[in-house]
């Protein structure tokens, strides 16, 4: 998620409580902001959210939970899973909160100040050995996502870069069909694990330090092409910077901390077909 739109519409809310999570309606409180189509719901006491979804969605946020629980495995600061439930009226997803506030509601400022430090918590997040990562989102399977969501006419063209929102979502796939092969061979020799929608609402600092809490909504993890990250993160970031100017200055820390020099193609490329595999 790139430009502060939801990647697709909220359904009807379904209470934790209804599917077994737990206390009754009134030890759940609805968020109502955030970038998840499922319901979501924050405990009253604040230290847990659960994500609801129908049972026909009930197959994803399992694979979420089990993301969830494979990278804290992995030492990644994240969420915990501390419960599911399943059946009938749908799925729910308990997880521990991640103390701090989303990197998307701090100034440019602090933003600049924590920004050495997300680079070094992404670097980490990509430095997971990728032998022991048991999900996938390459290349290939974005494309089929792509395929799929642009034969529905899904695309919601507000995700979509401005100069691209009145193409028609096959020519803007068609586009990108002539760099697969190249980006196939990128992906084979540059493997890591990634986030997925790696955006700053994702990001989760502590106010005091602007130390990385820790990574949220992880349905997308897998083992990927590190710019099908970067490409999301330097982007969205460009909505707090002040400028251009700020905003390349800022692309060019990360990249140094990082420790690669961008590939403004392969960033290109990844930015252009993630809004094309929502919907």
């Amino acid at each position: 998620m790139i430009d502060g739109h939801e990647r697709s519409p909220r359904p009807r809310a379904v209470s934790p409580a209804l599917l077994g999570a737990g206390g009754g309606d009134r030890d759940w409180v609805p968020v109502t902001t955030g970038e998840s189509g499922a319901a979501v719901f924050r405990s009253a006491d604040g230290t847990r959210y659960a994500k609801c979804v129908a049972a026909a969605e009930a197959a994803d946020l399992k694979a979420e939970r089990d993301r969830v629980a494979w990278l804290s495995d992995q030492g990644v600061p994240g969420p915990r899973v501390l419960g599911w439930h399943s059946g009938n009226a749908g799925a729910c997803l308990v997880t521990a909160a991640v103390a701090g506030v989303p990197a998307d509601q701090v100034s440019a400022e602090d933003l600049r100040a924590a920004w050495d430090r997300i680079a070094d918590a992404v670097r980490r997040l990509h430095e997971v050995p990728v032998r022991q990562c048991p999900f996938r989102r390459d290349v290939d399977e974005m494309i089929a996502r792509a395929r799929d969501v642009v034969a529905r006419n899904a695309v919601n063209p507000e995700f979509l870069p401005v100069e691209q929102q009145h193409t028609p979502a096959t020519e803007l796939l068609s586009r990108l069909l002539p760099q697969l092969g190249r980006r196939r061979e990128q992906e084979a020799a540059e493997t890591v694990v990634c986030h997925g929608d790696l955006c700053l609402p994702n990001i989760v600092l502590d106010p005091r330090t602007l130390d990385v809490s820790g990574f949220l909504d992880l349905g997308r993890l897998g083992l990927a092409d590190r710019y099908a990250d970067l490409a999301l993160l330097l982007t969205n970031a460009r909505e707090t910077w002040q400028d251009e100017e700020q905003a390349q200055t800022a692309d060019t820390a990360f990249a140094e901390r990082y420790g690669i020099p961008l590939d403004h193609h392969r960033l290109r490329f990844y930015l252009h077909l993630d809004p094309l595999t929502w919907g």
